[in-house]
């Protein structure tokens, strides 16, 4: 083994100018000339990309301090005044950046990067961010506390290990406790989670839900509570909330929906409307004709033919008293017959749940009005 192999060995790997050195003495031991000659050659072509190398360090060091020394006068300058090297202060209501020793005016018309609307009290400012989560009055928080997901995985979907799930279900216990600091709140989400619900099995838009937690909220500050269950009163709210907000169902629904008796929903309801003194109008049958149209897959003609007989039913004073889930219904079907579309008495008291022995009777009373003359 030559010497070079043998320094190798012993010293593993090392840099390309240590390795040519070592094999320059090797050959030298030896005395082969012409590798000499190729090894000088070779270590003068090491020893320039060493040093090379080293300038180009040296230099982007020195390049890097040199900028950061700029960037720091630049600072300076900027914070100074360039007359008189006094303070600067920031006029954000002009735009305007001056110096407080000299009065110069070093910059203006600067960007106003705040927002384009003002506020003179805190409620103010709510209203009118519009960043952050939009507060909600569906949540009995408002939605303003932290909400921990159920799943169990972290941030790139991996699965948790068993001290991590464990870990995380204290912190979900934890939080339902602090979420719900009293009774009140307890009330409060249980009452809000059972209108959400509800809504969501009626189809009920997010509209008529807000209006419904803004009413239970109102029914739970002025104690109406005591002696009534929260699926009442809640099944009442949003009873009101449909009526006010133009999205009518019938009683029928909601009791399909509700874990209350009907006779309970509508003596909360007439409580609620009392006591909180709602405005809600008589429903008007109208409302429920698109409805019943769409499930019915009839055309947009039943649909204003049934807008038709019931106005002409108004007009003639035949609707008081009378439920206007019946009328509907009714109108809908003698629409149907007007337009010959094929639609039975079963299918429409089926989708206004409502007897077949109604739809007859309203049916006929609607006709006479404006087609008096089929009954002759």
């Amino acid at each position: 083994m030559s010497f070079y192999n043998g320094w190798l060995t012993s010293c593993g790997s090392m840099t390309p100018a240590t390795q040519v050195l070592y094999a320059y003495a090797d050959n030298y031991m030896l005395g082969n000339p012409p590798a000499l000659l190729s090894l000088f050659l070779a270590s003068g072509t090491v020893r320039g990309k060493l040093m090379t190398e080293t300038t180009i360090r040296s230099y982007v060091r020195g390049e890097d301090r040199t900028t950061e020394q700029t960037e720091e006068r630049e600072a300076d300058e900027t914070l100074s005044c360039p007359e008189c090297s006094g303070q600067l202060i920031t006029d954000e209501e002009h735009g305007e950046t001056v110096c407080t020793d000299c009065g110069l005016v070093v910059e203006q018309d600067a960007v106003d990067r705040g927002p384009e609307w003002r506020a003179f009290d805190s409620a103010q400012r709510d209203s009118k961010s519009r960043v952050g989560a939009p507060t909600t009055k569906m949540m009995h928080d408002k939605g303003l506390s932290t909400n921990i997901g159920w799943q169990n995985r972290d941030a790139y979907g991996k699965a948790l290990s068993s001290n991590q799930r464990r870990q995380m279900q204290r912190l979900r216990t934890w939080n339902e406790r602090f979420r719900t600091r009293d009774s009140k709140e307890r009330n409060l989400k249980q009452a809000l989670g059972e209108i959400d619900r509800m809504a969501s099995a009626l189809g009920l838009p997010k509209a008529v839900r807000e209006t419904a937690s803004v009413i239970y909220r109102r029914a739970l500050d002025e104690d109406l509570l005591p002696g009534r269950s929260i699926e009442g009163v809640a099944t009442a709210s949003l009873y009101a909330a449909a009526r006010q907000m133009g999205n009518p169902r019938s009683l029928d629904e909601f009791a399909a929906v509700s874990r209350v008796e009907k006779m309970e929903m509508t003596r909360t309801y007439r409580y609620v409307v009392r006591e909180l003194k709602l405005e809600v109008q008589p429903a008007d049958p109208e409302q429920y004709v698109p409805r019943f149209v769409s499930r019915l897959e009839l055309t947009d003609e039943v649909e204003r033919e049934a807008r038709s007989l019931l106005r002409g039913a108004k007009e003639a004073g035949i609707t008081s008293g009378k439920s206007p889930v019946g009328l509907a219904a009714a109108a809908v079907y003698a629409a149907a017959l007007l337009t010959n579309q094929k639609v039975t008495q079963s299918q429409v008291g089926d989708v206004a749940d409502i007897s077949e022995v109604t739809i007859r009777n309203r049916y006929k009373e609607l006709l006479e009005v404006d087609h008096g003359e089929l009954f002759d």
